[in-house]
């Protein structure tokens, strides 16, 4: 098998790891076991499948070794083996090729979510209100946490903008493929003759940065506050809490009114900012990339129609990857696996198809299933 010796030193290196684990010098250091544990925990998938294809080629070579015994019931039985078995070997081997890809160092983040109205007025800010509401549904199936930083409310009871932290395990890897323009179509409230109209709200989905990453001198803010607007008691209106950042050299205006503490604004104000800044840095250098990157689906092109709600068929349709589903009421309340785990599965497919594309020793057969 290709990338035999990769494995076999990420196994040795796993147990290792496993072994430091019982050490009780790391185990005594709270932040060295935490990375140990960390390093562990990333290799535990790689290692687990390779063992099980480890296993099913040892139990298929001894099948067919079978195959050469005079007694024709043990020979058709080990033909039914081995008929079994090689098509699992392939499966096992295609999906260490995904698992051994490298990864997004941004996946084990947390995410900035921003929801804005777009085209389709007061309709568009219901359904932006809607699409939240469908993030949210989703983040509590995962355990997530959903703070909101800033919204703005629409005269109908919709919002035309919401920015949002979540946090949680892996939040980004799943996240990161909603970014772009959102489309529904149905019948507005407000339509009095039945017709069908369409709207449409923008997603961005930023990974949180940390201060490592971003450094963002005292020099270059301009913090403003104000008093908060909205529901939030006698302070409401009367107290300065809500804060207003701008980052002078970009002029990256970031707004924080949902905490009743100054301080927890501009806590929470500065991930974001901080978030912001990083994607910009990295719409630099995908940029270079460019057309390389236009063949994932994980572009994050704020000005690319994703997705189509269709309420009165209840249908939806992600035009990425060409996947319809009839169930929209269960995709509004936060039922996403489908449209996610697909998105992954054709990413995965196209890098690995990009990597043989690199380097032609990869093999043929490269990207014959997405997992």
């Amino acid at each position: 098998m290709q990338y035999s010796d990769k494995l076999d030193n990420l196994e040795k290196r796993y147990e290792e790891l496993s072994a430091q684990m019982a050490d009780p010098a790391i185990i005594s250091d709270n932040e060295l076991y935490r990375k140990t544990a960390k390093a562990q925990r990333d290799m535990e998938e790689v290692v687990t499948k390779y063992r099980e294809y480890k296993a099913t080629a040892e139990n298929l070579k001894q099948a067919q070794g079978m195959l050469q015994e005079s007694d024709p019931e043990i020979r058709a039985m080990a033909q039914e083996e081995v008929a079994a078995m090689e098509p699992q070997l392939v499966t096992l081997e295609d999906e260490l090729k995904f698992l051994l890809l490298p990864k997004d160092p941004n996946d084990d983040k947390n995410c900035v979510l921003e929801i804005r109205a777009g085209t389709g007025g007061d309709e568009a800010t219901l359904f932006a209100n809607e699409v939240f509401r469908m993030y949210t549904r989703y983040a509590e199936t995962l355990k997530w946490r959903v703070e909101v930083t800033d919204v703005s409310d629409s005269e109908v009871g919709g919002v035309k903008e919401v920015i949002a932290l979540i946090s949680g395990d892996r939040v980004y890897s799943r996240m990161k493929y909603e970014s772009g323009v959102h489309r529904v179509q149905r019948v507005p409230q407000t339509e009095t003759q039945g017709r069908v109209h369409t709207s449409a709200i923008t997603v961005a989905i930023m990974p949180e940065a940390d201060d490592v990453e971003v450094h963002i001198e005292a020099k270059d803010l301009r913090i403003d506050t104000f008093c908060s607007s909205g529901p939030g008691g006698q302070s409401v209106n009367t107290t300065y809490s809500a804060v207003r950042i701008t980052h002078l050299p970009t002029m990256t205006v970031v707004s924080c009114q949902d905490e009743k503490s100054q301080i927890k604004n501009r806590e929470k104000g500065m991930r974001v900012l901080r978030s912001r800044l990083y994607e910009l840095e990295l719409e630099k250098q995908q940029a270079l990339i460019g057309a390389e990157r236009k063949k994932m689906v994980g572009s994050g092109d704020r000005s690319e129609k994703i997705r189509t709600y269709n309420f009165p068929q209840n249908r939806v349709t992600d035009h990425r990857i060409g996947l319809t589903l009839h169930q929209l009421d269960l995709v509004m309340e936060g039922k996403l696996d489908p449209f996610i785990d697909g998105l992954t599965a054709f990413n995965n497919a196209e890098r690995l198809k990009q990597q043989a594309e690199d380097d032609p020793t990869n093999g043929a057969g490269a990207g014959r299933k997405a997992s």
